[in-house]
């Protein structure tokens, strides 16, 4: 796997393109005016990626009828010199459809701690917690 970056303005955009040719743009966001996002929201975006297409992927197998899927991913930073990693991140699935909860769950469940590469890769640093909506309701 490999990725190009290649810096296009005078300033902090850069697009990152794929092998297949798919690409990305990230910019430093504290600048006014950014075209992209910042590297650590594409951090997170990749996080929700990851296990946005175990979840899906798992549900379809089991034939769980999913009429929308969204979800958020809020990441909360500490300071280590002059670094700010990620201490933890809270990924909250949001779907809808003929669903079992408990399978949703069970989906997650399966998604970070066995499938989705993106959170194994950032342990044992980062917490990762999940949560699950079906059809608006928190499933415990």
């Amino acid at each position: 796997m490999k990725i190009l970056l290649n810096r296009i303005n005078d300033d902090y955009l850069f697009e990152c393109t794929n092998s297949v040719g798919n690409s990305i743009l990230l910019d430093n966001t504290s600048e006014p005016g950014a075209k992209g996002v910042s590297p650590m929201e594409s951090v997170l975006m990749a996080v929700a990626g990851c296990s946005g297409i175990d979840v899906v992927s798992i549900l379809k197998k089991q034939r769980q009828e999913i009429t929308k899927f969204s979800a958020e991913v809020e990441g909360e930073r500490v300071q280590i010199g002059d670094a700010k990693p990620f201490k933890s991140m809270t990924v909250t699935f949001f779907l809808e459809g003929e669903i079992d909860p408990k399978k949703a769950l069970k989906a997650a469940e399966l998604s970070f701690e066995k499938y989705c590469s993106v959170s194994k890769t950032l342990e044992p640093n980062v917490q990762v917690n999940y949560r699950v909506f079906v059809n608006g309701s928190d499933v415990i």
